[in-house]
């Protein structure tokens, strides 16, 4: 593609664009209703399975937009009757032997088949009455992807992530015709940690998540964009989750969301099933040495251990948003504490790769540094008292006197008071690229947990 722009028709609007600029990536991009499976932008063209047929003046057939350059003059009709007979066409065929299990597909909702035949179904039933050819379903291809041959209509995203962007040539296509199925080597599985991306490329039921699989259907389910806390990429995601009658919010999946600047299209599988981690031993009352108390009784006990301890440390996690760490500054200033945000603990070799996934398995470290917080481990002795705010280091310091801001359970004997998990605030991030990024707040709990910044508010007044 050249820094050249050149003017082109699209249905008798002329258009600029820059000369060698694939067609369907510009219709798609400015809101052009164009069929299409195979294309993907971070794939590319393959141009199989021919649903982006348009019409191009001087050409004597139409064409594949996939596969089309914009180029000086180009004339394009995307909605002719000739185009729009073609796609009946063509989606008749991809639908000769797909199987008609909407009902039980985790795809139904989101299945590109079920958009394109609302659109462009014929409607009637075909003269030719042929038994469907039949195949194998729900096989196991590892990392949790499941696969069903009968509804795949090989498009081969799947083939050409493993081909080219992971490079590990894991999937290929095996067979012909109509007997053509997508397959792992003989006896192999999926090994690649970042293999649960297929099931968001596939653009019918063919790839499934069997961590998703008839859980939840997709139209009950609320999408929020949100920044995974896995490490400290901070890749973009989407949060879908739903909320019934009388029953809290519950994650069910989390998604790759595009970013071009931080992770593409794409998140790691650990990442990707991380979700599972905010519904497990949540906090959500004050306890006291194990007994439960109320808010006013917890206020309280906290401005007398503040009152009767000289020597106090502040713990800050380092998945806390920017706005929160920047309140925790504030307030051990105001009680004359020492900060700390130690680093070493969250640091994981084994995870990283040159890719998405780093080796501070934190979201917030870089903002940490920022902010020029202390990371190195401080000295606790029998008279400190210690306030953490969600930190993993404080788990393994044995002190009674300690406050405990938390979001999930750890072994303390001291006061423990609720913290809202990261999906129930907002505010910014740093990645290890230094891009700074918003977080909006996802779930809101049907018992509201107070945010690190309204704790310090509502302790501030008694102290």
């Amino acid at each position: 593609m050249s820094s050249k722009m050149v003017e082109f028709t699209v249905n008798g609007k002329k258009l600029l664009a820059f000369e060698g600029l694939n067609l369907l990536k510009y219709l798609l991009d400015n809101g052009y209703n164009i069929p299409h499976y195979c294309y993907h932008d971070s794939l590319g063209a393959d141009g199989n399975c021919r649903m982006c047929m348009v019409e191009i003046k001087g050409k004597k057939r139409p064409q594949i937009a996939c596969d089309t350059l914009i180029k000086e003059g180009l004339e394009v009709n995307t909605n002719t009757p000739t185009i729009k007979r073609l796609r009946e066409e063509i989606l008749q065929m991809q639908l000769r032997n797909h199987p008609v299990d909407c009902p039980v597909c985790d795809k139904a909702g989101e299945c590109y088949l079920q958009n394109y035949y609302m659109d462009y179904g014929l409607y009637k039933e075909g003269k030719h009455k042929k038994q469907k050819i039949k195949k194998s379903k729900n096989i196991e291809f590892g990392r949790n992807v499941v696969y069903d041959e009968e509804r795949c209509i090989l498009c081969k995203r799947c083939v050409r992530f493993f081909a080219n962007i992971t490079k590990t040539n894991e999937l290929g296509v095996i067979k012909r015709a109509n007997h053509s199925t997508i397959s792992t080597a003989p006896n192999q599985k999926l090994q690649s940690q970042y293999a649960m991306n297929i099931v968001d490329l596939c653009p019918v039921g063919a790839l499934l998540s069997s961590d998703f699989k008839f859980k939840q259907r997709v139209w009950f389910l609320q999408s929020s964009p949100s920044i995974c806390h896995g490490c400290t990429k901070n890749c973009n995601i989407t949060i879908d989750y739903s909320s019934t009658k009388f029953q809290a919010e519950r994650i069910y999946r989390y998604k790759a969301r595009r970013n071009e600047d931080v992770n593409g299209y794409f998140i790691c599988d650990e990442g990707r099933l991380s979700y599972k981690e905010y519904h497990t031993n949540r906090v959500t009352q004050i306890e006291y040495k194990n007994s439960i108390i109320d808010f006013k009784e917890a206020i309280s006990k906290i401005g007398i251990e503040i009152f009767i301890h000289k020597d106090i440390v502040i713990l800050a996690s380092p998945n806390l948003y920017i706005e929160e760490l920047e309140s925790i500054i504030k307030w051990s200033k105001k009680l004359n504490a020492r900060l700390y945000s130690p680093l070493e603990c969250y640091k994981d070799k084994e995870f990283a790769d040159n890719w998405l996934k780093e080796e501070l398995r934190v979201a917030n470290a870089y903002g940490v540094m920022a902010l020029e917080i202390d990371t190195s481990t401080p000295d606790i002795s029998s008279d400190t008292l210690l306030i953490n705010f969600d930190h993993k280091l404080a788990q393994d310091i044995n002190t009674l006197h300690r406050i405990d801001f938390i979001t999930h359970s750890i072994n303390s004997q001291g006061l423990i008071l609720p913290l809202a998990s990261w999906v129930q605030s907002s505010r910014h991030l740093i990645n290890s690229s230094g891009i700074k990024q918003y977080a909006p707040k996802t779930l809101v709990a049907n018992k509201p947990i107070l945010t690190v910044t309204e704790w310090i508010e509502a302790i501030g007044g008694d102290i």
